[in-house]
């Protein structure tokens, strides 16, 4: 495969159709039917797209981090609240981060075949879905108060965490375009811009953060407030970011503003591709959030130790998660210039990569959990129970990271109802009635619990592997958004076809 260097991109003297050469379909190879194809040219471009997305999502992960960090020198009250508040926070944003991630087939196949329209299409769509799902999740989030009380939160946590969460609404907008401009730039294998603004971003949180929590530099203290805002405003600033570093390149697919950008029916088939990937996310976020309620209902002790298990999980996470958003533009990019081999080769190396890190890490998890709990807390009857449930997550994160890798995989094909229903079957249907069963009634508390979810994702990982070997085995066929005649506008190639 074929790349422009990231420096020629920015400068803008190189446009989207001479990234990829020509578009070409390559037969598949006739040795035999096998799905899968390994070239160690397919890992190279996949380590190249996939590290710095890596640094990005650890990024985007740190900032909650460091608000988590920050208040706790505040108070445990402060604390919990700021827990709570992004807990409802993500619970709420996190179906429309999910809608408009149906850039990645609609834009990667589009840059593999040359078709800027189509990227123009996608990109300008991307933008006032942003707008048009800002409106819903604002709406939510401003009814956070009665809906923590109807929950049964602690009273005296419940205002703090209220503050928290209306305080990050302004954020809310900048969060949604922040998605539509990083699916975009990594469709195009531009991923330097988005590490700069992420990186400068966290550093402002940081520096905001102390500010407006602490009252430093004349300003007022503003507790678990300021973190909100602090955070609001690092996303403003990393959209802002964004536009500066990656104008030149962005410019021509968001100027002119197209007319059919605001087509109906268009925009409805891009909510019906990106809609089955939001609501994945809802219900993989929601199971974890079920079953630490759940874990809370057994004691603090075993949901601390469960908080200790996920976060260990949550971390070694985002290289697979990395893997899956490059391996979805890689294939895409395949599918776009109709070549099966080149798909096959980037959902190998995608597969290797991610669920042989999940290995590796699995077997540490699996011979120091003692070690590892003790970095996270002191606490003895905390760290018995997290020495049973960490070599647990080693099992649970092999099967996480083949079915998000396989998850990306399918997205670059285009095929976004798959994930959701294993994801339903597996995590809704089997895991967690699993784990209620062994948890709570067989009396196998957070450890039977924790079964319950190795077994949905050893069931939702299979199930997807399972159907990336049935797709690669198909005809290659991009994501149909427009249906249009062939035409040549604004000096870009056309093609008429989906996009």
């Amino acid at each position: 495969m074929k790349y422009v260097q990231t420096r020629e991109l920015l400068s803008g003297r190189v446009n989207i159709c001479a990234v990829h050469g020509t578009p070409r379909v390559r037969e598949q190879e006739p040795s035999s039917n096998a799905w899968y194809s390994i070239d160690m040219t397919a890992f190279a471009a996949l380590f190249r797209l996939a590290l710095p997305i890596v640094v990005v999502q650890v990024g985007i992960m740190f900032m909650g981090v460091v608000d988590t960090i920050m208040v706790g020198h505040l108070s445990a009250r402060a604390l919990a609240a700021v827990a709570l508040g992004n807990l409802y926070f993500w619970g709420c944003s996190i179906f429309g981060m999910g809608v408009i991630m149906a850039l990645d087939p609609v834009i990667a196949q589009a840059v593999g075949a040359r078709d800027g329209v189509a990227v123009a299409r996608g990109f300008q769509r991307g933008f006032l879905l942003a707008v048009l799902l800002t409106l819903p999740i604002s709406a939510v989030l401003l009814v956070v108060d009665p809906v923590l009380r109807a929950l049964g939160q602690e009273p005296d946590v419940v205002p703090l965490a209220v503050s928290y969460v209306l305080f990050c609404i302004p954020g809310v907008l900048p969060f949604l375009a922040f998605t539509v401009l990083r699916q975009t730039l990594q469709a195009m294998a531009l991923v330097r811009p988005i590490v700069v603004a992420m990186i400068i971003a966290n550093v402002a949180n940081i520096v905001l953060n102390w500010v407006l929590i602490f009252g430093k530099l004349g300003a007022p203290a503003l507790g678990v407030g300021g973190a909100a805002w602090a955070t609001s405003a690092a996303r403003w600033l990393m959209v802002i970011l964004l536009f500066v570093v990656a104008w030149r390149p962005l410019r021509p697919y968001l100027l002119p503003l197209r007319a059919d950008t605001f087509s109906l029916a268009p925009l409805g088939r891009m909510i019906a591709l990106g809609a089955p990937i939001g609501l994945q996310f809802q219900l993989e976020y929601g199971i974890f959030a079920v079953v630490g309620l759940l874990m809370g209902t057994i004691g603090t002790t075993p949901l601390a130790a469960h908080q200790v298990a996920l976060n260990i999980a949550s971390f070694t996470f985002m290289v697979p998660m990395g893997v899956a958003a490059a391996v979805a533009v890689l294939v895409g990019h395949a599918v776009g210039r109709g070549d099966a081999v080149e798909a096959r080769q980037a959902a190998t190396a995608a597969l290797v990569t991610g669920v042989g890190f999940m290995g590796l890490m699995a077997i540490v998890l699996l011979v120091a959990p003692g070690l590892i709990a003790r970095v996270y807390t002191t606490d003895a009857s905390v760290i018995a129970i997290a020495v049973i449930l960490i070599p647990l997550a080693g099992f649970f994160q092999v099967f996480d990271g083949m079915q998000v890798v396989c998850g990306g995989i399918l997205r670059g094909l285009g095929d976004t109802h798959s994930p959701l229903i294993a994801n339903i079957v597996g995590f809704w249907v089997l895991g967690l009635p699993l784990g209620v069963w062994l948890g709570l009634r067989l009396g196998h508390g957070p450890a039977g619990l924790w079964w319950g979810l190795v077994a949905g994702l050893a069931v939702v990982g299979l199930a997807l592997l399972l159907r990336v070997q049935v797709r690669m085995k198909r005809a290659l066929k991009r994501v149909v958004i427009d249906y249009a005649p062939r035409s040549q506008e604004s000096g870009v190639r056309d093609q008429g076809v989906s996009g």
